[in-house]
């Protein structure tokens, strides 16, 4: 059964502040890089981002921005789209567009991937 949480909370300016989003981000990086048997510095070094980034991605207290999701993705041997795994984005007018988070699974890779 898959199930989804819209997360649209938007910040005075408009932005979308998606807490949910970054967690989720973390735990997919988190369950990567441990699969990858990678230590944070490891993973850090592959990817040219200081040791205290990844952790902080990890812990959901920073979003990678494009160039850093394409760094770690590379650095860990995957498809970018493995670090996104259960994070979806609602479309619609400028205040109704939501994220919404799943506990859904893309399916597997077999070769070192997640």
């Amino acid at each position: 059964m898959n199930s989804c949480r819209n997360t649209a909370p938007v910040a005075g300016d408009g932005r979308i502040r998606s807490e949910e989003v970054a967690v989720k981000f973390g735990r997919n990086l988190f369950r990567c890089r441990r699969r990858a048997a990678m230590s944070q510095e490891e993973l850090g070094n592959l990817a040219s981002l200081h040791r205290t980034e990844i952790g902080m991605l990890e812990n959901g207290t920073r979003l990678a921005r494009v160039d850093t999701l394409m760094k770690l993705a590379g650095a860990l041997s995957i498809d970018p789209s493995e670090l996104l795994e259960g994070i979806h984005w609602t479309p619609g007018n400028r205040a109704e567009g939501s994220f919404a988070i799943s506990d859904r699974s893309l399916p597997r890779r077999r070769r070192g991937g997640c």
